[in-house]
């Protein structure tokens, strides 16, 4: 079976959660639809998930579950039902993203003023780029701008940010259903990140921070 698919059966039994809870919480929207995947197996009829994003999800889940409701972690973890609203200032002082990365989102769009999910989720995905340390002030730039021009039309497509460096030359990509990547030995890639993932790490930090 892919690898990448986890089946519901040793879903359960390695995050300790029961059949009514995965329903449960499927129903009140905290896990999408589209990760029910249904497949053929020997034995009929079978569910799997995305491996990494379910258990990330009911990890987050089981994190935040006993300080929030469930309606609570819907919006929370459901990012295009929440209107996120906050200042630059709450934003940085909520140690969300460094004041270095807000930098290069003003030069490059303007004075930041209100911060939206979007917005947030754009100075997210630069921040961890930055951390990598493959990424400077210039190649920040160039992510803000392939997401600006790109992400709206992938969101709903579980897109990744790759960035790609040959010879000092760096290309960045959003691509979807992203599995395996290779380049040739001249090319590194300098980031890889799941957007998906990087949401639910996010939205535990606006959650946790009280935004």
């Amino acid at each position: 079976m892919d690898k990448e698919l986890i089946s519901k059966k040793d879903l359960l039994e390695q995050t300790d959660i029961t059949y009514g809870q995965l329903y449960r919480w499927k129903r009140k929207k905290l896990i999408p639809e589209d990760w029910f995947i249904r497949k053929s197996t020997f034995t009929g009829q079978e569910t799997f998930f995305p491996r990494e994003q379910i258990l990330e999800r009911v990890g987050r889940i089981k994190e935040l579950k006993d300080h929030h409701s469930l309606d609570e972690l819907a919006g929370a973890l459901s990012p295009k039902k929440k209107d996120i609203q906050m200042t630059k200032k709450d934003f940085i002082e909520g140690n969300i993203v460094s004041r270095n990365t807000v930098s290069i989102f003003e030069e490059q769009f303007g004075s930041l003023e209100g911060v939206t999910f979007q917005t947030a989720l754009y100075l997210y995905l630069l921040e961890r780029s930055l951390e990598t340390g493959e990424v400077g002030w210039e190649e920040g730039k160039q992510i803000l701008q392939t997401l600006h021009a790109h992400f709206p039309k992938l969101e709903d497509k579980q897109p990744s940010l790759v960035v790609l460096r040959k010879m000092g030359v760096v290309t960045v990509l959003l691509v979807t259903n992203f599995k395996d990547f290779y380049t040739d030995e001249k090319t590194k890639i300098a980031v890889s990140l799941s957007i998906d993932s990087e949401v639910d790490q996010l939205m535990n930090k606006l959650v946790t921070g009280g935004f």
